[in-house]
Formats: C-alpha cells, structure tokens, sequence
C-alpha cells in the first residue's frame, strides 16, 4: 500500500479483487487432521457449528492417571498452525506440557466459508472453545491453562487474559496491540484514505450483491495488507516448506475488522493473570514502540522480552529464545 494517491490505491484494489476473487465458500477445508510426525495426535472440536481442526501433543511417558497443564495455541493473520505453531506445540511438549494447537474457522484445515474471513472476536471464540476442549482431555488439569499467540493472536490472547479466567498464564509474542495505530504506523498517508474509501464501497457492493471480495495477504511489491518485504519472504516461504494449505488472501470485510480491533483496551485488565510479551527490537509491522508503550499499562506480574531481529525472526532463527522464554513463563506460573 505505498501509492502515492488514493486513485491509484483503488485501481490496485480493484486489480487484486479481479484477479483474486472467488464466491463465498467455494474452496472448503481439508478432511481430518492426520497424525503429526512431531508426535501430534489429530484433534477437533466444534466452534459456532463448525468444526476447528488440529493437533494435540503429550509429553512423552505421561502414565494413564497423570494430568499436566495445558498450552492452548493458534496462530496470528491469515496463518495456519502448520506455520511454525507446530513447532511450538512440540516444544512445549517436550518441556513437560500438554499442548493444543489448532486452526480457526475458516483457514487451514478448519471448515466454514467464506475461506480467508478473519474476524478477531470470532477467532477469540474458537479459541475459547478450544480452551474448553482442553480443560476435558484426561491428560490436562483444567485449573492449570496457559495461552500464546503470535502477531495477530499475540493480541487474542491479551483479549483472553483479560476475560477469561480459566487462563492461569499468557505468553504473546510480538503482538498486534492496536489495529488503528498499527494502520497509521505502517501505511503511507494516500495509501490509506484510499484503503478506506475502498472499505467503504465493498460495504456498499456486499449490501447489494452479497460478493465476497478478496486482498492479497502479501505480494512480491508489498500492494497487499502485510505491506513489508519481510512479510512476502515469511509467508512465500514458510508456505512452499511447511504449509501448503495456507491461502494469500483475505476478505476485504476482515480489514475493516482488523482497523477495529484493540486488544489495548484490555491490557489494564489482565491482572492478576501473569502476562509474558515479547517484541522484536526491530519490528516494522507490529511496531515495537507501540507494543512497548502499551505494555506498560499491564499490571504485575508482567514480564518484557526484547528478542532480537524483526517481526518473523522469532519463529525461525529465534525460535530457541522465543520458546524458551515462554516455557519458562509457564514453568513459573503453571508448574508450580
């Protein structure tokens, strides 16, 4: 979105939704989840009638009778668990945790349509569910749930910590904090008056025609909604390595959802709960400056990480540090 007028913005809009539209529900889910390599078992459970998808992993030599805490996961826009969430479930299992990872409605293996609709309250319910999910598996003690998120579920699970106290421990990593702020902060002036004119006209055609129209997640010269060339190379790579099933594209009506979302909002109410955020020191694209300032409105316990690199160095080449620290968060308030 880096155009230097409005007009321009919207003839590229209209580019995008041409050449990726598609009608409402016409690509459906994948059939079951199969049984991990990693050691996850394939999971799902029902969330507003539809059927959300994943996996659940258990620490090895875990006898018959013994419950563990459990680590509820799902990932942040657009992304699928596929996308290094494994990884993490993994590892937290390793660490001696039961961990639940999963797809929400609508992306990966999940069922419902329109596919690529992200609505955040919507995901904050799957991932409610999913919480009620774990509190009934024989291995989880129920009073011990911990949750993580990642970008755009860095800020569900904020939400979460918030207003629902089943949670006993939050873990984000470089969190969207405030969707507004993140759009001023990332997109150029012009670029973004158009962006909204062009909201406001998809509105109109929705009312009228019921279209679902589509943008592009990433793109190789950043005219997509993730507008940073660090985007493109995560999401393009991580796609042809790890995830096949994730798809570049959202519904337009979801953007107008993401530049209403504010999970600061409930940052000065996730007290008592322990929250753990972590931000890369160089991240454009949930800025670092923005999440730091609105970490400081959390009330102890609390706990700041500073990892190095940008935005997506914490799944790959920060992986071991980004882990790490959260299973220590969790052996702290959890383990105990």
């Amino acid at each position: 979105m880096s155009e230097t007028s409005s007009a321009v913005t919207r003839r590229e809009f209209v580019k995008w939704i041409t050449a990726g539209a598609v009608a409402a529900g016409a690509v459906q889910a994948a059939g079951p989840a199969r049984a991990a390599a990693d050691g996850g078992q394939p999971i799902e459970f029902k969330s507003a009638g539809l059927r959300c998808r994943g996996l659940k992993y258990v620490p090895a030599g875990l006898s018959p009778t013994e419950k563990r805490p459990c680590i509820v996961l799902a990932h942040g826009f657009s992304a699928v668990k596929e996308m290094y969430f494994t990884d993490y479930a993994a590892a937290f299992a390793r660490a001696g945790f039961v961990a639940i990872v999963f797809d929400y409605r609508y992306l990966g293996e999940s069922e419902g349509g329109p596919r690529g609709q992200i609505f955040p309250w919507e995901q904050i319910e799957d991932f409610r569910t999913a919480i009620t999910f774990a509190q009934m598996q024989p291995e989880v003690k129920a009073d011990k749930i911990g949750v993580f998120g990642s970008s755009y579920s860095g800020g569900h699970v904020i939400c979460l910590g918030a207003l629902d106290r089943r949670i006993k421990a939050v873990a984000c990593q470089v969190p969207l904090v405030d969707g507004w702020t993140n759009f001023q902060a990332i997109v150029p002036r012009a670029a973004g008056a158009g962006l909204l004119k062009y909201l406001e006209s998809d509105r109109i055609e929705r009312y009228k025609t019921g279209k679902i129209s589509y943008l592009p997640v990433v793109a190789p010269d950043n005219n997509a909604v993730l507008n940073t060339s660090d985007s493109h190379k995560w999401f393009t790579e991580t796609h042809q390595k790890k995830a096949p099933r994730w798809e570049n594209r959202v519904t337009v009506e979801s953007i107008e959802k993401f530049l209403e979302y504010s999970p600061a909002v409930y940052m000065g109410r996730i007290s008592p709960t322990p929250f753990l955020m972590m931000v890369a020191e160089n991240d454009i694209l949930t800025p670092t400056d923005v999440a730091i300032n609105a970490f400081e409105s959390v009330r102890e316990p609390k706990k700041l990480v500073i990892l190095p690199g940008g935005h997506f160095d914490a799944y790959v080449n920060g992986f071991a540090q980004s882990s790490g620290s959260a299973i220590a968060w969790y052996e702290q308030w959890l383990m105990g």
